[in-house]
């Protein structure tokens, strides 16, 4: 083929590259600054990974004569690395605005839970909803998602509870993987909570004895592909064995620990994570001083879901403490019909303002560090050669407008690109 690349940016006042030397995630000192590159230009291939970034002069002088696809002229604009939502539930039915106005009158989160609200709600209209309308209302939530500048997602199952319904969720989700633009990790959840008529052990019985095995064979014959495991490990949920046994299974048919723990109570999720070799787990809210150090020397990064906290009006999880102690903190959106917000510049707005993170945190927090959360550092994350041609065009000299302009991103994202391909365009 002609050329041989389909996209050139060039000019941008700011490439914001996040990493230069292929590191996975950043933590500690190396959160201070990002790398940041002015006057640049990049360029990605028919292949839809990135063949060069540099100056823009070297890189004009270095492709002339080249023909592209696509050339998109950046002046006065910045490029960032496309955000990724380390966290999301976005296969669901049913409608739980009326919950929002429970909680503003005060109930809390496991009051409405134990009335028949919440998760239990949502699993029952997700059980009466078809296939069909299930991946078209996730069509249109991860097309919200896209537009707000996210390129990659994790989705969660878990408003099934039964194999039945966490399989139509499931395949909802792989079908979403093979047919749209954006990329996704897709993770197992049958453990979000406890079905009616069992008890938490039984429940884990099911999914250790039924469930995982029933994946790990669609998993083989390329019918579904499963990344991460998740268990709502919480108290009057998932107890810590529970939640152990049920990872563990998890992990044996290989899939990647990803669970949420200490949300609500303290329940030494962390500590149990970073026994397990979890890649990550979600919350913290509650989570102790010595599971903190835990996740730190295992490399398990925190999904710190700013949304939720501010939501729920819950305590806000010790994100400076985490950085302080070189845990790997990532964010994640946490989109469910509990916490409905699609953009990842918002979450970080909010990690920035209630939970004392920087903006460099923050930004690598929704790139890098949340794809290392979903093992996908290696290819997202960054604006590397080499690395998936992922990336946002920002109407603004400054990549920090992204963060700083509460609610603004709709008028400063004018292009998602995603594998090198034009995706959105204001």
């Amino acid at each position: 083929m002609a050329g041989g690349h389909s996209l050139l940016l060039e000019n941008a006042q700011q490439v914001v590259l996040v990493c230069a030397r292929g590191e996975r995630f950043l933590a500690r000192d190396a959160l201070r600054s990002l790398a940041v590159l002015e006057g640049a230009s990049l360029v990605v291939g028919k292949d839809g990974f990135i063949k060069a970034i540099g100056p823009a002069d070297v890189i004009q002088r270095q492709f002339s004569g080249e023909t592209f696809e696509e050339i998109i002229d950046c002046s006065g604009k910045c490029i960032l690395p496309g955000l990724v939502d380390a966290h999301t539930h976005p296969v669901w039915a049913g409608e739980r605005v009326h919950e929002f106005a429970m909680k503003l009158a005060g109930a809390t989160y496991m009051e409405i839970h134990q009335a028949g609200g919440g998760i239990h709600f949502t699993v029952e209209r997700t059980r009466q909803a078809s296939e069909e309308e299930l991946f078209r209302s996730l069509q249109q939530r991860l097309q919200c998602m896209m537009r707000a500048g996210t390129t990659l997602v994790e989705c969660k199952s878990g408003y099934g509870l039964d194999l039945e319904t966490e399989l139509k969720m499931l395949r909802v989700i792989e079908r979403a993987r093979r047919e749209l633009d954006i990329g996704i990790s897709a993770t197992y959840c049958g453990a979000h909570s406890v079905p009616k008529g069992k008890t938490a052990t039984e429940a884990a019985d099911d999914i250790i004895n039924n469930h995982l095995p029933k994946l790990k064979e669609l998993g083989r014959n390329g019918e579904i592909h499963v990344d991460n495991i998740d268990v709502f490990c919480e108290k009057g949920v998932f107890d810590l064995d529970s939640t152990r046994r049920i990872l563990q299974r998890g992990k044996a048919i290989g899939l990647q620990i990803n669970f949420h723990g200490d949300e609500l109570h303290p329940m030494k999720a962390a500590e149990l994570g970073a026994e397990l070799g979890a890649q990550a787990i979600s919350h913290l809210e509650e989570v102790s001083d010595e599971g903190i150090v835990a996740m730190a020397t295992a490399r398990c990064s925190a999904i710190l879901l700013p949304t939720t906290a501010y939501m729920l009006r819950l305590k806000q999880p010790r994100a400076r403490k985490m950085l302080d102690e070189g845990v790997i903190v990532a964010l994640g959106s946490d989109f469910n019909p509990n916490a409905y917000c699609f953009s990842m510049p918002m979450v970080m707005h909010l990690a920035c303002v209630n939970m004392r993170m920087s903006m460099t945190e923050a930004l690598a927090a929704a790139t890098i560090n949340a794809a290392y959360a979903l093992g996908k550092s290696h290819t997202h994350g960054s604006l590397e050669v080499g690395k998936q041609g992922d990336l946002i065009i920002i109407n603004s000299s400054r990549w920090e407008h992204l963060i700083y302009q509460f609610g603004g991103h709709h008028e400063l994202i004018e292009y998602v690109i995603a594998k090198g391909k034009l995706i959105y365009k204001t």
